[in-house]
């Protein structure tokens, strides 16, 4: 199974991140290894889809979600239509496949009481971890930036004087977003902190560990869970949720779909509407208690 023009491929013409990319390698070894040993073989190009199918079958054995077995359907898919782009196969065996139903997630956004518990009720110290954890949180919810996006972070992202963070997002698409006068304090101070490390190995990565090295997503997401577990109940605190609660608190507040869209970095308005069902049923709320009609 020959990757490395389909990796380069991913990297340079498509733009995949190098997280997705790393993903799709890792499904499409597995697929090879299931191949391999199943059938005795490991030309990728003879696999038909009854053979694929039985992977399939293997995988839902297994216990695995619908979800995750589709990410990986998609995976081998997209590499099969790279074979068909070069014209290494003539027949892409996944033509005619149907991703498996997978139930609908709804993500339920932080309240905006929940957020101010966090950010103006919970003590913040005035040490380098606490001041860093302060600003993570308060770039999450005021630009809606993405996780990695946010890891990826470097010092030459920011413009205070023009108060705007130049992001790199999905597909090294750059976009420009506005900063509030209150990050841009917070901003401002972690900066002092970050300059006064003993030991800085990552120079030019934005936010650092204590220790001098670039943050990591599993710290981030910790970050996050722990600060909102003393303010939320929800089952699920995470970056994602509060880019979630980003998109749905502008879009309650009236703000234009496509702005939202741009802020986000979406290529398509289909991707931001998925955040629209809570701001419908909070215009659903001031429809019912502010109309006359309404109580009768």
């Amino acid at each position: 199974m020959q990757l490395k023009p389909f990796i380069d491929y991913l990297l340079l013409e498509k733009k995949y991140s190098a997280l997705t990319v790393n993903a799709y390698q890792k499904d499409l070894e597995t697929f090879s290894e299931f191949i391999k040993e199943e059938y005795d073989s490991d030309i990728i190009k003879d696999v038909n889809y009854s053979q694929i199918r039985s992977w399939i079958v293997n995988m839902v054995e297994k216990g695995m979600s619908n979800r995750s077995i589709n990410r990986k359907i998609s995976a081998l898919n997209t590499y099969y239509k790279f074979l068909l782009k070069t014209e290494d196969i003539n027949l892409n065996p996944l033509s005619k496949h149907r991703a498996l139903k997978t139930s609908k997630k709804i993500q339920v956004p932080f309240s905006e009481l929940e957020i101010t518990t966090v950010l103006d009720d919970l003590n913040f110290d005035d040490d380098f971890e606490s001041i860093r954890n302060k600003l993570i949180i308060e770039l999450f919810y005021s630009t809606g930036i993405r996780r990695i996006e946010l890891v990826e972070l470097s010092l030459a992202s920011i413009d205070l004087d023009n108060k705007t963070l130049k992001v790199l997002g999905k597909r090294n698409k750059e976009r420009i977003v506005p900063l509030l006068d209150s990050v841009v304090k917070t901003l401002s101070k972690y900066l002092i902190s970050r300059s006064e490390l003993q030991s800085v190995t990552d120079v030019d990565s934005l936010f650092l560990t204590k220790k001098g090295f670039k943050i990591y997503e599993t710290l981030v997401y910790r970050i996050i869970n722990e600060y909102f577990s003393e303010a939320s109940t929800k089952v699920k605190k995470s970056p994602h949720i509060l880019r979630h609660s980003f998109a749905t608190h502008l879009l309650n507040q009236g703000a234009d779909l496509n702005a939202v869209k741009e802020l986000l970095g979406h290529s398509s308005l289909a991707a931001t509407q998925v955040y629209t069902h809570n701001s419908i049923a909070e215009l659903k709320k001031v429809h019912i208690d502010a109309h006359p009609r309404s109580k009768k």
